[in-house]
């Protein structure tokens, strides 16, 4: 039976921190949260858990890691081992510890502006340097792209420089990057000597004419320098089940990740665990489906604003459901963000 994406399921008064934050007035645009139900295998392996009615700590978790090995091959040709992924509870927990175990204090990272916001963050939190290099942008016909540009990336190293923080898909920008681009970008880090910390927890959500490439994949050389996030958040919109995982096929850079995480991060608990287990082994015709409908709304956002706001430039993501928009040639009184709050009540 088809997935009803249509439903409108009302989430105010479940604290839920998207409906929640901005209060009752509010359209809550501001967060990477999507308003449809779970996966019905998902559903029903999470009342399966309950009804077994006990949730004593959750131990190592061998079916879930050899799942992620198995689904990174069948769904990306890139292939590891169940040894090479930690499950944890979030890949920002996952980003900090990374920062906190590449370097020593005061060393610099590297990131793409724009980002994610705990890109800039978890550097600082980690006693590290903040580095970033703008990426490329160019406009045509109303449309925003956004490239790697190597020339910055390069004039943005310094000596202290230790890592590359890179998000593929980007967030929030929505590019899913070529080959070429990956290629490039881990010749600057091999030639500068870079760890590569990569966030991909948007690679399953990918349009139609692109391909998610992990950086891991190019070559040997580069999947030893590199560690990659990746978590059934975002895809099957639990997220509030804090479950994730790292994968690294160097031995010692995970000893040094899980090291900077021990007495600090929590395992991941057995609602968690049990969800994402069921998301990757049984969500796949739900994510098929809930794919053909995002790319709908994004076409949708695309010819609505180039009817009604023609000024507006805007990018057209080639993946995640993120929307990224240029509202300049408006002269708003103030920012985006304020006037849309108090004018439109649109968070």
């Amino acid at each position: 039976m088809p997935t009803n994406f249509d439903q409108i399921i009302n989430r105010r008064g479940t604290d839920s921190a998207k409906w929640s934050y901005y209060g009752d007035e509010a359209l809550p645009l501001w967060v990477a949260d999507m308003d449809f139900a779970i996966p019905e295998p998902v559903q029903k392996a999470l009342h399966e858990r309950i009804n077994h009615g006990i949730f004593g700590y959750q131990g190592d978790s061998p079916e879930l890691r050899a799942t992620i090995a198995e689904r990174m091959e069948t769904r990306f040709s890139w292939q590891i081992t169940p040894e090479n992924v930690w499950i944890l509870p979030g890949l920002v927990t996952g980003m900090n510890a990374v920062c906190r175990a590449v370097g020593k204090h005061g060393d610099g990272v590297l990131t793409f502006t724009p980002i994610y916001p705990p890109f800039l963050t978890a550097p600082l939190l980690a006693g590290r340097t903040l580095q970033t290099a703008p990426m490329a942008l160019s406009r045509e016909n109303g449309h925003l792209r956004y490239e790697v540009d190597t020339d910055a990336l390069e004039a943005a190293i310094t000596p202290a420089t230790k890592m590359f923080m890179l998000c593929n898909p980007h967030n929030p920008v929505g590019r899913v990057y070529s080959r070429a681009e990956l290629e490039a970008i881990a010749d600057v880090c091999l030639r500068h000597d870079l760890i590569i910390c990569a966030d991909e927890i948007h690679s399953d959500l990918v349009y139609s004419g692109q391909t998610h490439i992990p950086i891991a994949s190019l070559s040997p050389e580069i999947a030893q320098r590199t560690v990659t996030m990746i978590a059934p958040s975002k895809t099957f919109n639990i997220a509030g089940l804090y479950c994730g995982a790292v994968i690294t096929e160097n031995p010692e850079l995970l000893r040094h990740v899980k090291a900077a995480a021990s007495g600090i991060v929590p395992n991941v608990n057995v609602l968690g665990y049990t969800a994402a287990l069921a998301a990757y082994r049984d969500g796949g015709a739900w994510l098929d489906e809930l794919l053909v409908y995002l790319e709908g709304n994004r076409d949708y956002l695309l010819d609505y604003t180039a009817e009604h706001f023609p000024q507006v430039s805007a990018t057209e993501p080639e993946g995640t459901y993120l929307g990224w928009m240029d509202w300049n040639a408006y002269n708003l009184p103030e920012s985006p963000y304020q006037f849309f709050l108090k004018e439109a009540h649109v968070a």
